[in-house]
């Protein structure tokens, strides 16, 4: 069975230089905010065109620490997509804020702008798009509105050209395009201010060894994380253009799929097509040897924890929740791999 993701695969191409990386650290004594962290957040911060990056311990703490540090709290509305993974949400709800969903665009998957502001109520202080799957997401519109931007791109590591937004968020969950040994995510952002009100936050808003200004929890990310990060780093442009050109082939051995619209800068963390019946395209899938996965299968407005949250019906989150689904699409697949599942996907109803 051709798996969706073989973190194995990855594990294996770098496992000589991580074990000389974790001997560096623990010669070096420094288990937390030390060098490797240091000089992954420089690293990354050149990869991303000289942004502020700061590395923290999860994708959902890096949410969550922007928008703290920008002022969002209780009382506040945020706006978000009504399909997303939930931590997207649960960010939001954990500043104390309100989360808002709104409906997506059929084509995308991503939120729908004209939605998003039409959405906006006095109570609204900010947006938090998702540039799901590895898509980025038009954001021009938002330049205007006066509020808080907190771009996700927990699946879009270097989709992201120029940043709309205060702060760009990401997440190093294992299986992303930068995957972590561990958790781990990381705010990258332009404003050296936000940068160090988000480095004091990390750390339970310490200025000074046990002198707090802020109150804050812990969401340091450790050295052996860093570590591993740097090492995926330098690789991260030629396994994305791989990832594509995957996903392309896939695209035209069978166009007959609804696949989610193409962009010239999609990283494709995941690939994802819609089926009237997923069920019965998944079985035919797998009778070929060709593992599938659901990304999600609910809409925000239809996760138990957030029935109650406020706001309109959202048809087209739930379509998509309905039909998604994701194929083999990583780059260390082999090409005999990449041909077997293109040629079950050209052969699986619509």
């Amino acid at each position: 069975m051709i798996p969706v993701v073989d973190l194995s695969r990855r594990l294996g191409r770098h496992e000589e230089a991580y074990v000389e990386s974790v001997r560096r650290v623990m010669r070096s004594g420094t288990l937390l905010l030390g060098p490797e962290l240091d000089a992954f957040e420089h690293e990354a911060g050149a990869w991303l065109g000289g942004a502020d990056v700061i590395g923290v311990a999860s994708g959902a703490g890096a949410i969550e620490l922007a928008l703290a540090a920008l002022g969002i709290g209780p009382g506040d509305e945020v706006i978000v997509p009504a399909f997303t993974a939930v931590p997207t949400l649960s960010a939001v709800c954990a500043v104390g804020a309100t989360p808002i969903p709104v409906d997506v665009d059929v084509d995308t998957a991503l939120i729908d702008i004209d939605r998003a502001l039409d959405a906006i109520t006095p109570r609204t202080r900010g947006i938090v798009p998702v540039h799901l799957y590895g898509r980025p997401a038009d954001l021009s519109a938002l330049t205007d509105t006066g509020l808080v931007v907190v771009e996700d791109a927990a699946q879009a590591h270097g989709a992201i050209v120029e940043p709309v937004g205060h702060a760009v968020t990401y997440s190093f969950y294992p299986t992303k395009n930068i995957g972590g040994i561990g958790d781990g995510g990381a705010v990258a952002t332009a404003d050296p201010d936000l940068a160090a009100a988000i480095r004091r936050r990390r750390v339970h808003g310490m200025t000074e060894q046990y002198v707090h200004v802020e109150v804050s929890q812990n969401f340091r990310m450790s050295e052996l994380e860093a570590a591993w990060l740097r090492l995926q780093l330098p690789s991260l442009g030629a396994d994305n253009a791989r990832r594509a050109a995957i996903a392309r082939h896939y695209r035209s051995a069978a166009p007959h799929l609804t696949w989610q619209s193409d962009h010239p800068h999609h990283v494709f963390h995941l690939c994802v097509a819609r089926f009237t019946d997923r069920d019965a395209a998944r079985a035919q899938l797998g009778s070929a040897g060709v593992a599938t996965a659901v990304h999600y299968p609910l809409a925000i407005t239809q996760q138990p924890a957030y029935r109650d949250l406020a706001g309109p019906q959202c048809p087209v989150a739930e379509s998509w929740a309905a039909g998604c689904v994701s194929v083999p699409c990583f780059p260390e697949l082999t090409d005999a791999e990449v041909e077997t599942v293109a040629d079950a996907l050209a052969r699986v109803p619509a």
